[in-house]
């Protein structure tokens, strides 16, 4: 389980950051930023866990949890153009800085999940499985999971028969079955493997 212990050892304001959506065929890169109160209650703290451990209804119930403790959170994207034209990691790290510029309060370090930090204008320090390890993390991640499933809820009542509300975009059976039947949408990430044309 994640815990307080990198944040207490920093001191000062420390934000964490996390990323979702650096696998799908469609849809943005959602990134977002946690700032958690240093006297978080420990009942809040024990619904913090790595979004992709965590279900629809626990992510939902933790990040309405971490709100009413008075955590900042934000959340941004980089959307699929910015995608296509900077590479995924490079888009990944455009929404993180977007994600910690919107913070209601400036953070004094950043810990990001995962080994490549964005240029940020405070010290930031990648951690390597990230959101299993910092409360702060943990929170971004289910943040940046549920406003990214979110959004494809909604792209997918504009675009039916991709599955998008189930599978958020990424390659499964029925979604690569619609793009053979239905086409490329302009949410597709068309420089992805599975949608470049052929040689």
């Amino acid at each position: 389980m994640p815990d307080f212990s990198r944040e207490l050892a920093l001191g000062g304001v420390v934000a964490g950051v996390d990323e979702v959506g650096r696998g799908p065929l469609a849809g943005p890169v959602v990134a977002a930023a946690a700032i958690l109160p240093a006297d978080l209650p420990p009942e809040i703290a024990a619904l913090i866990d790595d979004s992709k451990r965590l279900s629809p209804a626990q992510r939902e119930a933790a990040l309405a949890a971490l709100i009413e403790s008075g955590a900042a959170i934000s959340a941004a994207a980089a959307s699929v153009a910015e995608i296509a034209r900077l590479n995924i990691l490079q888009a990944s790290l455009l929404a993180m800085r977007r994600a910690v510029a919107r913070l209601a309060v400036r953070p004094d370090h950043v810990l990001v999940d995962g080994q490549v930090a964005p240029d940020l204008p405070m010290p930031c320090t990648p951690v390597v499985g990230g959101d299993g390890l910092s409360l702060s993390i943990a929170a971004a991640s289910i943040a940046a999971k549920l406003v990214r499933d979110r959004a494809m809820s909604r792209l997918d009542r504009r675009y039916p028969g991709y599955g998008w509300a189930r599978n958020s975009g990424y390659g499964t059976k029925t979604h690569r079955d619609a793009i053979l039947g239905l086409g490329i949408t302009p949410h597709h990430r068309r420089g992805f493997g599975p949608l470049l044309p052929p040689a």
